[in-house]
Formats: structure tokens, sequence, C-alpha cells
């Protein structure tokens, strides 16, 4: 196993420091939260920390155990505000586990009986139903 870096060049890191942007749904001084723009599913939302990390494998335990109630909460308001029957939590590691982006991520893939995963990374779903998605979520989170 190599001992790769974590670049602060990637995207989510751009994201954190204000330098792209991103239709947020949560943030506080552990995680932050948004839309992922190629959504797999109506809802697909990522959540990452705010510590630099690639991934699970080198994430410090006690970043990781602060970050994990997060991802509940926010993976909770996603069921909610869309109406999901269910939801998947993905998450990768490094290139041969199908990590395309080197700071650590959780998918939160609302999911509902019969309606399948469209393929990633295919389709970038139009601004104003990322703004209205994030809007439901950062309402379910409120009442929360």
């Amino acid at each position: 196993m190599s001992a790769a870096t974590y670049e602060g060049s990637n995207i989510f890191a751009k994201i954190l420091r204000g330098e792209m942007p991103a239709h947020k749904v949560f943030e506080d001084d552990i995680a932050f939260a948004f839309m992922d723009i190629m959504p797999r599913a109506d809802g697909h939302t990522l959540v990452i920390p705010k510590a630099p990390c690639r991934n699970l494998l080198d994430i410090r335990a006690e970043d990781l155990s602060a970050l994990m109630p997060r991802v509940q909460k926010v993976a909770r308001a996603v069921k909610q505000a869309m109406q999901a029957e269910g939801l998947t939590l993905q998450q990768f590691n490094e290139q041969a586990g199908g990590q395309v982006v080197f700071h650590l991520h959780f998918h939160l893939l609302p999911r509902w009986s019969g309606v399948s995963l469209r393929p990633p990374a295919t389709q970038m779903e139009k601004p104003d139903v990322l703004a209205a998605h994030a809007e439901k979520i950062r309402a379910a989170l409120a009442s929360a």
C-alpha cells in the first residue's frame, strides 16, 4: 500500500475554500454537505470532512468519529426530504476501489423500490433542480 499524500488542489478542497460553487445543504466546523452535480438519484448528496484527508484509510480516527454523526444527520434529512423509501451509502477508497476525487466523501443516495440508480458521472443536473433538492434537504435539517 502506497502512502499517497493529500492534494489540496482537488475539487472538494476548492469547494471548501469557496473557490468552486456548490449547492450546500449543511455545514459546521466538522463537515460540509452539498448536492452531487451528476446525481445517480434525485437528492444525491455528498458529505465531506473539513479535515484534509484522501479517504477512509487515512483520516484520523478522531476526525472520522466526529464526521459520522453528521453523515447520519444529513442522511436522515435526505431520506425525509426526498420522501425516499430507503437510502444507499457509498464510499470509495483509492483508484482501484472506484475513488475519483481524492478527498474523503460519502454519497447519500435516496432510493425507491423499482427505481435503478443512474450510471455514475453521466449527466449534469440542471442547477435549478439541484437548488430545489438542496432547499428541501435544508428544510428537513431545520425541522429535525
